[in-house]
């Protein structure tokens, strides 16, 4: 049994969109989540080299690697519901996702630079060229949302080792190991040489892909979409109590502090203490967390009155265009149905509004929130001169996602569009579909209808509503 994306459109299973399922279903089944979780770590579907399939129609395509991520907050609802924590369950995974990482490391990063490129599919046609392709003429493309992933999934595995290793001191080392390989991650996303070659951009104040020509010339594909996001999921803070208690891993960091200024400079990476003494592990520092957001929270940007957009509605009105060789390549903010036959034309990532990287970008702000607390205030909406916390961000974002299925003054559901019947006809106005994704300005549902698989996570948005409404600021490991 594998829970599927959608049993009309995609009866098929998905790696990644099964991650994203198991986060609801802990909610109702945990037992089944954790086997879901397990399942794909199994020999029949895990490969011996460590490599996950990504659909059944297509093993070798890699999806973004949030099995990890999924595995602790499965662990995490489960422990709060019932009061029992599954360390067995944890530490299965844990063994298995080692060989998967080290697959990541070997197979994705070619240049042996930490920068991670080709082959991330699960965001369709958000950039300018097909990203599973091979680019013409030997170029290819540093992506700085697959570089965010590997660093993301390296804070996954240094929080499930220090877990681990609150029983079994062993696992220190390994969190060590974990510690190492996102600071050099983090110091390659923004060092790698000069102005254009790295993907953090200072004038712009935002993170972009970086295409790699043959003849070595570099060029930044200044499109605003969620790839320039995504370098805010890669986000943990550490509490002082577990430093104390793993002598191993806290001897590292302070090493590294002290002797690779080099390394540690330039990320959010220990130096300062937060909240309560904690300690912050982000690829963004407090600056960069602040200009990106400053974007990110705009209404003319990706702020939508029902989430945050894929794609930065400036494009509508100043597409990206791109020459290469004969071919003429544009990225143009489209909030609905793609134009395009890319992957089919029924899946769009130029503008519409996704639940999987909108529940990341909440989590990762209230795990901000849980380190830098009062200290951090920025503008929601970006101009309003309103200042809040970034739980308080996170809440506002977690309402917008909501009222995509609540009804409104008038008694309408975003969802349903302009669709009469469903809006009006008591057959249909309370049942609600789980659409695959929604118009990034009018909040209606788009592509497969019955996407109750990641598109269920409102479920979980909707739990923490309810149980933190009111509250100014939380604790992030509590939200399960």
């Amino acid at each position: 049994i594998i829970s599927m994306p959608d049993k009309w459109e995609y009866p098929w299973y998905a790696a990644w969109d099964l991650a994203f399922h198991c986060i609801s279903l802990a909610l109702v089944d945990s037992t089944f989540a954790k086997e879901q979780l397990i399942l794909m770590l199994r020999e029949w579907y895990m490969h011996p080299n460590g490599q996950i399939p990504a659909y059944e129609w297509a093993f070798s395509d890699v999806n973004p690697p949030v099995h990890a991520w999924a595995a602790l907050r499965v662990y995490q609802i489960e422990a709060k519901r019932t009061g029992a924590a599954d360390r067995d369950f944890l530490e299965k995974v844990f063994h298995k996702l080692l060989l998967n990482f080290t697959w990541w490391v070997n197979r994705k990063d070619t240049e042996g630079n930490n920068v991670f490129e080709g082959g991330f599919l699960g965001l369709d046609n958000i950039g300018v060229f097909d990203r599973n392709t091979k680019l013409p003429d030997g170029a290819h493309l540093e992506q700085s949302d697959g570089t965010s992933w590997m660093a993301m999934y390296c804070l996954n595995m240094l929080a499930i080792a220090v877990e681990l290793a609150k029983e079994d001191a062993v696992y220190g080392d390994v969190a060590s190991k974990f510690f190492e390989h996102f600071v050099y991650i983090s110091d390659a996303m923004n060092n790698l040489g000069n102005e254009n070659t790295e993907l953090w951009n200072e004038r712009d104040g935002f993170y972009y892909d970086v295409l790699h020509l043959q003849d070595h010339r570099n060029i930044p594909i200044k499109v605003r979409s969620m790839v320039g996001l995504i370098p805010l999921f890669a986000v943990e803070v550490l509490e002082e109590k577990w430093l104390d208690n793993l002598p191993e891993l806290k001897k590292r960091t302070e090493w590294f502090l002290n002797n690779r200024r080099d390394l540690t400079d330039d990320i959010a990476c220990m130096q300062e203490a937060g909240r309560e003494n904690r300690r912050l592990l982000a690829i963004v520092t407090k600056n960069q967390l602040r200009r990106i957001l400053h974007i990110m929270l705009a209404e003319t940007e990706f702020l939508s009155d029902y989430g945050i957009r894929a794609l930065s509605r400036r494009h509508k009105t100043h597409p990206y265009c791109f020459e290469m060789g004969e071919t003429k390549y544009e990225v143009k903010y489209e909030p609905g149905e793609s134009r395009s036959g890319m992957f089919g034309g029924n899946s769009n990532w130029r503008g519409p509004i996704w639940f999987p990287v909108n529940y990341l970008l909440i989590e990762a702000l209230q795990k901000f929130d849980f380190y830098y607390g009062e200290a951090f205030k920025i503008e929601f909406p970006t101009g309003s001169q309103k200042m809040l916390t970034l739980w308080e961000v996170s809440q506002e974002l977690s309402r917008r996602l909501s009222n995509i299925f609540l009804k409104d003054a008038s008694g309408n559901r975003a969802v349903f569009g302009k669709t009469e019947k469903f809006q009006s006809d008591e057959n249909w106005r309370e049942h609600l579909l789980f659409y695959e994704y929604f118009h990034g300005d009018q909040g209606c549902g788009l592509g497969a209808s019955h996407q109750t698989g990641w598109t269920g996570l409102i479920a979980k948005l909707l739990q923490q509503i309810g149980e933190y409404a009111g509250e100014k600021s939380g604790d992030y490991t509590e939200t399960s």
